[in-house]
């Protein structure tokens, strides 16, 4: 349900609601927040809340450190683990200077700003996240071990997945808060799970991948576990994957398919936008293996391939784009995948052709003839910082933050 403004007033001055959480992201998608009470509510919209934004990552230091936060009244949910007396709520914010200005680095406004770009063009995108993460147990002190609460296969049921249950109670959860898992499962890793989500706007499915991943580390906590989104969490075992289905829409020619190339946008950029995919220096251990792709490739079922599209029809035709992982920042990856579509579509770009054996385990011979992702982070930095396609997506600022963001640890 999307709520109007005078709605969530009426809401908390009827359900008792002691606490509102006004959240955003940093650039490189770790949500934060700031609590209101209710009698602040009236001020948030018309004015906004006032924060310091200088310890934020990515956000500027102190000369101009004084940002202010709206609340989009339609993102309203109630945190379901809170009290049922003196509840909490949450809304996502825009970013703005306090003269009014819109804040460059709000990435939740980049991706709205792509989707009215693509509007104006003819076109609007639809995303569907699929998220793997991993539950390990935590030692006597509360830290997090690397031992996996369970040792189960792909899709095993109970009593050998442990997660089952977790998985119920975080699938329910988020149903409460207004959003909409799809299906859940034990994944391929001891420990590891899935969780996808229904397809929706791009914006509502980023704020989706946000809050999801809050609503795991926090009932994986309440559990007395510990939820692991990075890439390669086990050097033995298979990665976390975030793999993002697309499919676009035109409104001037809803028969024409458009499909094919906005798959070839996608795959022309791959390598400058794998920065902002894969944004750690873990995420590089993962590709080459256990379903995490290498090569620029693509395919119709092949699932060893960088992307697919599988067997649909009509509204459910879609781009499957496999190489990103949970640790981007949904609002850039989301940004950089209608950009690049877009791209594709206004250009025609040709598809090359489609592959039907496994890449995984083709000779050198066969794989030497196919582009590969940059291997190390470094690699893809370098590739961003030069890119002239990123730099018309994102601000520099950005684009360095990212690309030097482990300078100063090596």
């Amino acid at each position: 349900m999307t709520y109007s403004q005078s709605e969530v007033e009426q809401y908390i001055a009827e359900e008792d609601v002691k606490f509102i959480r006004l959240a955003f992201t940093d650039i490189f998608g770790v949500q934060k927040n700031v609590s209101i009470m209710p009698r602040e509510l009236s001020r948030a919209f018309s004015d906004g809340i006032s924060i310091d934004a200088s310890a934020i990552p990515g956000f500027g230091g102190e000369v101009r450190s004084d940002l202010i936060l709206h609340p989009d009244p339609g993102t309203l949910a109630v945190l379901p683990w809170r009290p049922e007396r003196g509840r909490v709520v949450r809304m996502f914010c825009a970013i703005t200077h306090p003269d009014g200005t819109a804040f460059a680095y709000d990435t939740r406004a980049i991706l709205q700003r792509a989707v009215a770009d693509a509007q104006a063009q003819g076109y609007s995108f639809s995303f569907g996240p699929e998220l793997e993460f991993y539950l390990f147990q935590r030692d006597e002190n509360g830290e997090p071990t690397k031992t996996p609460y369970d040792r189960a296969g792909y899709m095993d049921v109970s009593p050998i997945d442990k997660g089952e249950n977790i998985r119920r109670e975080i699938c329910l959860i988020l149903d409460q808060m207004g959003l909409e898992p799809e299906s859940s499962h034990h994944e391929g890793g001891p420990g590891q799970n899935e969780i996808d989500f229904r397809y929706s706007d791009p914006v509502s499915a980023a704020d989706a991948m946000t809050t999801f991943r809050f609503v795991v580390n926090t009932i994986a906590t309440l559990n007395g576990l510990y939820a692991d989104f990075s890439a390669k969490p086990l050097p033995s075992h298979p990665g976390n994957g975030l793999h993002i289905n697309l499919s676009v829409h035109s409104f001037d020619s809803p028969q024409r398919d458009v499909l094919k190339y906005a798959l070839a946008g996608l795959l022309e950029h791959i390598c400058e936008t794998t920065l902002f995919y894969n944004p750690t220096q873990n995420s590089y251990l993962r590709f080459g293996g256990e379903k995490a792709p290498l090569f620029v490739s693509w395919s119709e079922e092949n699932r060893s391939m960088l992307a697919r599209i599988p067997a649909a029809h009509g509204d459910y035709r879609r781009v499957e784009l496999r190489s990103p992982d949970p640790t981007c920042n949904p609002y850039i990856a989301f940004t950089l995948a209608i950009r690049a579509a877009l791209d594709g579509i206004k250009r025609e770009l040709e598809l090359p052709e489609p592959i039907d054996f496994n890449l995984y385990h083709a000779p050198e011979e066969t794989t030497q003839r196919f582009k590969r992702l940059p291997e190390r982070f470094d690699k893809a930095a370098a590739l961003a910082l030069e890119s002239p396609f990123i730099a018309q997506c994102l601000p520099r600022e950005l684009i360095e933050n990212y690309a030097y963001r482990y300078r100063n640890n090596r």
